[in-house]
């Protein structure tokens, strides 16, 4: 099984300058590769794999001597990933590559192979860059792959480390009605669960929001490229970075939290794409970042072996009464709480649309009889599905 384990790296001034040098020559290949191909297929329609753009590299080294200094392999695995992102532009449509800036929010390279990382003595061995202090937050072991040096605006250097620890992919475990939770996510409460419980939005971004726009129009106000300038973009990107940090931090204590304590997690398909552009919302959608939330609770999923299931984004959840099973169809936004006209249930909206989260999850797993009962926590007879 492959796991990612970033660190913070703490190089020294000659490092500093080999690993600017890194970042430079790799965005200068990728940018020119990017053009080749771009004019390969226009001209002569023909695509241009890794391969053939690795086979220039020599030639454009004599050109430019000071892409001598970088790790020649760095600059291969730098038109292997322009490749990949080209066949996920075709394969899965996820945007055509683009050129890229030195003023990009973060800069980095890659480092396939002969790096060694010394945990006693706290450095890990770069090649044409030697040992740079690192701190360890934690150790691992297996085989290392792939090597990632990445720098943040405010110019913090951070190693991503890809391991094969050897081990297989837990298989999914056995789970049921009970061991069963439903996450209905919003923006008053970042999410509801099924259980009646219900956790608060940190809202990171509007506690800090104030602070935000008074540094940026500090900023607007400097003269561009005076010092002064340069110390406020410094001051306004450790701001972006502090909540940045404290908004995955809570994500990633809440979804560990949650998978460690169930079986099985419904959640709906939401188009968070198409509801940012709704400019009355998006600010605090961009803010609790469901994207990220679905994202992390999918793979610890798999790393813990637990299943996570969706339900369409056309589902009307919160209209639906989880007792009987009546639509409301005059049930507004603004209603957060209503009764069935039908059996007389009270429902709170979002609590109501979790639990209906979880019901149409499990009936999809061909559990038909689960729509009958309140979420009472018992569990219905012959219910249990085998991962």
């Amino acid at each position: 099984m492959l796991k990612a384990f970033r660190y913070r790296m703490y190089p020294d001034e000659e490092q500093r300058k080999m690993f600017l040098k890194h970042l430079g020559a790799c965005r200068f290949v990728y940018n020119l590769s990017l053009e080749q191909k771009i004019k390969a297929y226009e001209t002569d329609k023909k695509t241009l794999t890794h391969f053939d753009l690795n086979k220039m590299l020599p030639e454009l080294k004599s050109e430019n001597d000071w892409l001598k200094e970088v790790n020649s392999q760095s600059l291969q695995q730098t038109n292997k990933n322009l490749d990949s992102a080209f066949k996920r532009f075709f394969r899965e449509k996820k945007g055509f590559p683009k050129f890229k800036s030195r003023k990009n929010p973060v800069q980095s390279f890659s480092v396939p192979q002969h790096y060694k990382v010394d945990f006693d003595n706290n450095y890990i061995k770069l090649p044409k860059i030697g040992l740079v202090k690192t701190k360890f937050s934690r150790t691992f072991e297996g085989i290392l792959k792939t090597a990632t040096v990445s720098m943040t605006t405010t110019g913090k250097f951070f190693i991503s480390i890809l391991v094969d620890d050897g081990k297989e992919i837990p298989k999914k475990d056995p789970f049921g009605y009970a061991m069963t939770i439903g996450i209905d996510v919003g923006i008053k409460h970042f999410a509801t669960l099924s259980d009646s419980i219900k956790i608060d939005n940190p809202k990171f971004l509007k506690s800090s929001l104030q602070r935000l726009k008074t540094l940026q129009r500090r900023l607007s106000r400097k003269k561009k490229g005076s010092n002064n300038r340069d110390k406020t973009r410094q001051k306004v990107a450790l701001l972006n970075e502090h909540i940045t940090n404290q908004r995955k931090d809570f994500l990633h204590k809440l979804t560990t939290k949650l998978v460690r304590e169930n079986q099985a997690i419904a959640v709906e398909t939401l188009n968070v794409a198409g509801m940012m552009k709704n400019h009355h919302l998006a600010q605090a959608i961009g803010d609790v970042s469901w994207y990220e939330f679905f994202r992390q609770l999918e793979y610890k999923c798999d790393r813990y072996g637990k299943t996570m299931l969706r339900i369409g984004r056309f589902e009307p959840s919160s209209k639906i009464c989880s007792v009987c099973g009546q639509i409301n169809h005059n049930l507004k936004l603004s209603d957060r709480e209503w009764t069935c006209i039908g059996c007389g249930a009270f429902h709170d909206r979002d609590v109501n649309a979790s639990i209906n989260i979880k019901k149409f999850a499990l009936q999809a797993q061909n559990l038909i009889g689960v729509v009958a009962p309140r979420d009472t926590g018992e569990e219905p007879v012959g219910d249990v599905i085998n991962g």
